[in-house]
């Protein structure tokens, strides 16, 4: 692993290191003060190599990267930090993007969990509803973006209440007949990943590999429990607790859509993060923007998400006044 940058060292002319602010198998990430524009705080990514990649395989990555950053700084969403640059110092690569303040829903779920509190529904599905926004932004570029990375820690919520997915460090952008190469050590995070993005290069992963990850992200955030692993799913699949039966002030449409999301085999999830979208709100109103600006819509009879018991309850009180409405006509 390369040498993380000091305080004060200043990176390609431009970039002031403040303090590294992570660390994972993909290399550093920095907060740095951007020198040509006062005040402005960035994010730079350091990307990590397989030193064990021959010297061919690693020219491949790098120029993926490259590919990759161009692709990155093109893209234009507000749930999204903005990429500004990228740049290489010797056999280390660097993304620039804006520097994202707040706390990701990592801290927020440990937060509740520490307090024996679930996060409330609403809260999860607003962010849900956002995080949707911009998948489906990156599943409809040209050629489609996957992120493959999609987890708790990788979400923000700034102060404003909007979230933001921060980390593009497993993206893939699906090239037609291109073999991709990771060009970061690690697969995603095991709770979180589904069984194709386990194969490496070579195995399919899609649109429908984030829906997987969005899908264990929300069970996370409802349960406070992390869900069972694809892989031992595989082999026992019980060992995924129904939501419920964790939380039970979780709604059943919630409940069935994050199940189906989370499906082993990718033809059994939504074929897309929109309709993943209507299997989560179903006639629901969907929130339309950040958590304090939206209002808590009028509850709705849901047929779908009642009980069996408060059914049969309706149907016994509509023959109820059906047989009086027909003895009073006599």
């Amino acid at each position: 692993m390369s040498f993380p940058a000091k305080p004060g060292e200043t990176l390609r002319g431009r970039y002031r290191i403040r303090e590294q602010i992570g660390q994972g198998g993909m290399g550093n990430i920095y907060l740095a003060d951007d020198l040509r524009l006062e005040g402005r705080f960035c994010a730079l990514k350091e990307v990590e190599y397989d030193r064990a990649l021959p010297e061919h395989i690693l020219q491949e990555a790098r120029d993926q990267f490259l590919r990759e950053a161009t692709v990155l700084a093109r893209l234009d969403h507000h749930n999204l930090p903005k990429v500004s640059d990228f740049f290489s110092i010797e056999k280390r690569d660097y993304l620039v993007m804006d520097y994202v303040p707040g706390k990701d829903l990592r801290a927020i779920m440990l937060e509740a969990r520490k307090q024996k509190q679930f996060t409330s529904e609403e809260n999860v599905l607003n962010w849900a509803n956002q995080i949707s926004d911009a998948l489906i932004y990156l599943h409809s570029q040209q050629p489609p973006i996957v992120h493959r990375d999609i987890k708790p820690s990788n979400l923000k919520v700034t102060p404003s209440g909007m979230v933001k997915l921060v980390d593009f460090g497993l993206v893939k952008v699906l090239a037609p007949d291109e073999v991709t190469i990771t060009v970061i050590q690690g697969q995603g995070t095991a709770l979180y990943t589904p069984l194709e993005q386990y194969g490496g290069d070579s195995a399919h992963t899609d649109i429908r590999s984030d829906i997987y990850a969005l899908g264990a992200t929300l069970y996370h955030l409802l349960t406070n429990e992390p869900p069972a692993e694809a892989r031992v799913r595989f082999l026992d699949p019980t060992r995924l607790v129904p939501l419920r039966q964790v939380n039970p002030e979780v709604s059943v449409r919630t409940e069935r859509a994050i199940l189906r999301a989370m499906s082993l085999h990718p033809d059994e999830r939504p074929a897309s993060v929109d309709e993943f979208r209507a299997n989560l709100f179903g006639t629901r109103d969907i929130p339309t923007g950040p958590l304090g600006s939206i209002r808590q819509p009028a509850p709705a009879l849901d047929f779908q998400t009642i009980s069996s018991d408060s059914l049969l309850a309706w149907v016994s009180m509509g023959l109820l006044i059906l047989s009086l409405a027909a003895t009073l006509a006599r």
